[in-house]
């Protein structure tokens, strides 16, 4: 698969259930029309490999024909991407709402939220 043949793209952390809730949301928005992919997929993996850097794991990514866009930097791209994205999405996305962390209380909602405003990132493709 070419990464960039799919794009928009979203990828996010599916080991943690709240950025798993947030991936769900976004899809909806998007009537699946976005790619969405996790970190620690297969897919996810040779993202990461290719197109991002160390700091990957640290927030959700946006990625276009021409762009990286992570954390608040992907907010604003994120919301153009599903307003004008009319392709469908080529992948069935399997949701696993387990989680063996603990995402699920008050103080996580909190941290990755703080997360989501502090962590930035742009990386532009040559």
């Amino acid at each position: 698969m070419n990464i960039l043949e799919n794009t928009p793209i979203v990828m996010y952390d599916n080991l943690c259930y709240l950025c798993t809730k947030f991936a769900k949301f976004v899809n909806f928005l998007a009537r699946g029309n976005l790619t969405i992919i996790g970190h620690y997929t297969t897919q996810g993996e040779e993202i990461r490999d290719k197109i991002l850097d160390d700091s990957a794991l640290e927030m959700f990514w946006l990625v276009d024909k021409k762009t990286a866009y992570g954390g608040r930097a992907a907010l604003l791209p994120l919301i153009k991407a599903i307003f004008s994205s009319k392709k469908k999405a080529t992948n069935q996305i399997d949701f696993d709402d387990s989680c063996l962390q603990e995402c699920k209380t008050v103080k996580s909602v909190f941290i990755r939220s703080a997360s989501l405003l502090s962590n930035s990132k742009k990386i532009e493709f040559t």
